[in-house]
């Protein structure tokens, strides 16, 4: 998936969760898609996921669901809060062993193209002739969990990220209304400052939590165009507008934009800040209003969300697409079935996805109002592929010890530029 900017309006930016997890070894059987086969086709599955704590319940019952109307038995294994800084590796590692899941939750663009191309995801394609997914699922999604022409994923989720805020406190700092321009956030980071509210909640630990600010402040000072041609490798990292955007990344820290020892928070705690009233905002998905306002027993009036300005045209939000993977080697026909299962209108809403690609599925103004407001709004924007999606694992584990030394101080923002470089051009050359 190359980091261009998709319209969302079948998107609609950012889902809570959007599936299920797995547990222990993957069982083989004859399938639609052909490969290895069995003479009894098991009807044990396993599906592994990394949702948080507050979906995973409503994700367990729908698979719940789906065992006592087929026969079947599926262990959910979870591993939340990681991201892409751990989930892919566990995943391989279970793979390359032969006991990897029938099932697993992974992101699109560079972090599921390598299951893809190693082959140990199954082409999807004779399942979206099955299931009609084709037809009931948004077309760019669909693009996105497809590699080199195969559908080796199904997209659950389109999501979007802007800035979501507790009201409570930007009044308390006398902010009247959200700013407009950069220039207007940092002086509303600076009248927050000074009425003792930390402004940006967000965690360091496993690095993309924060690298969200980083991705926002360079689409700022190098605009869409260029912005793409980064994270395509197509120009130089090594110049002013990314020197830039670390030196701003820099000044957050330093101004106190940013809690005190932020590189070594983890996203699963300090992603909840805004609703506890520890920070002003974070930079989330509509996955939050479940996840952390409604999990919370808060009111989603208390809250409002804003897209963080760029002071370009168009104006465009970082975005990704996750979705589901099927084991090549195991029960692809079950699998493939449960997937099913869990797109349907029905099952989507029990999941309360709030960012579904499920034709039918979009949230319900009634229960899930900042995520179908966010829609409205933003649902028509283009955004940037957020960028440990853009790039593979290793480049994105690089980035964020570049990341890690910049804010620590180790490394100036000139040459954090360089090494940027240094990790892009070698991946791009491959």
């Amino acid at each position: 998936m190359t980091p261009t900017s998709y319209t969302r309006r079948g998107f609609l930016a950012l889902s809570s969760v959007a599936v299920t997890g797995l547990a222990v070894s993957a069982c083989t059987g004859a399938s639609v898609g052909g490969g290895t086969t069995a003479a009894t086709p098991s009807d044990k599955l396993r599906l592994f996921t990394y949702d948080d704590d507050a979906n995973i319940g409503l994700i367990k019952a729908q698979v719940k669901k789906f065992d006592e109307q087929n026969g079947t038995t599926t262990t959910v294994d979870n591993l939340p809060g990681s991201g892409a800084a751990q989930f892919p590796d566990k995943l391989r590692t279970e793979l390359l062993g032969g006991s990897g899941p029938d099932l697993w939750r992974i992101w699109g663009g560079q972090l599921g193209a390598p299951f893809a191309k190693a082959k140990q995801a199954a082409d999807l394609t004779p399942y979206y002739q099955k299931y009609g997914w084709d037809a009931t699922l948004n077309t760019a999604a669909i693009a996105g969990m497809t590699f080199d022409g195969v559908k080796a994923g199904v997209p659950f989720v389109a999501r979007g990220l802007g800035a979501w805020y507790n009201k409570e406190l930007l009044a308390k700092a006398g902010v009247e209304a959200p700013p407009t321009s950069y220039a207007e956030l940092e002086e509303m980071n600076e009248r927050l400052v000074a009425a003792g509210i930390t402004p940006c909640g967000l965690g360091g630990k496993y690095g993309w939590h924060i690298m969200r600010l980083f991705e926002y402040l360079l689409e700022h000072t190098a605009g869409p165009e260029l912005h793409d041609k980064l994270l395509l490798g197509q120009e130089s990292w090594d110049r002013p507008e990314v020197v830039g955007a670390f030196t701003l990344f820099k000044k957050w820290q330093d101004q106190k934009w940013l809690p005190e020892g932020a590189l070594g928070l983890d996203p699963a705690d300090v992603g909840t800040w805004y609703v506890q009233g520890k920070v002003a905002y974070d930079i989330e998905g509509q996955w939050t209003e479940v996840s952390a306002i409604l999990a919370a027993k808060k009111k989603p009036e208390q809250f409002g969300t804003f897209q963080l300005p760029t002071d370009q045209t168009p104006a465009r939000h970082s975005g990704f697409v996750e979705g589901y993977m099927v084991n090549a080697r195991g029960n692809k026909d079950r699998a493939a079935a449960l997937l099913d299962f869990l797109l349907k209108p029905d099952s989507q809403k029990a999941m309360q996805v709030t960012s579904s690609t499920v034709k039918g599925a979009e949230p319900d103004a009634a229960e899930l109002p900042l995520s179908a407001e966010w829609g409205e709004k933003y649902g028509d924007s283009p955004f940037y592929t957020i960028q440990d999606q853009a790039f593979p694992k290793q480049q994105s584990d690089q980035y964020f010890s570049v990341q890690s030394d910049l804010l620590q101080g180790k490394t100036p923002p000139a040459e954090a530029a360089r090494k940027m470089q240094e990790i892009v051009s070698a991946w791009a050359r491959n």
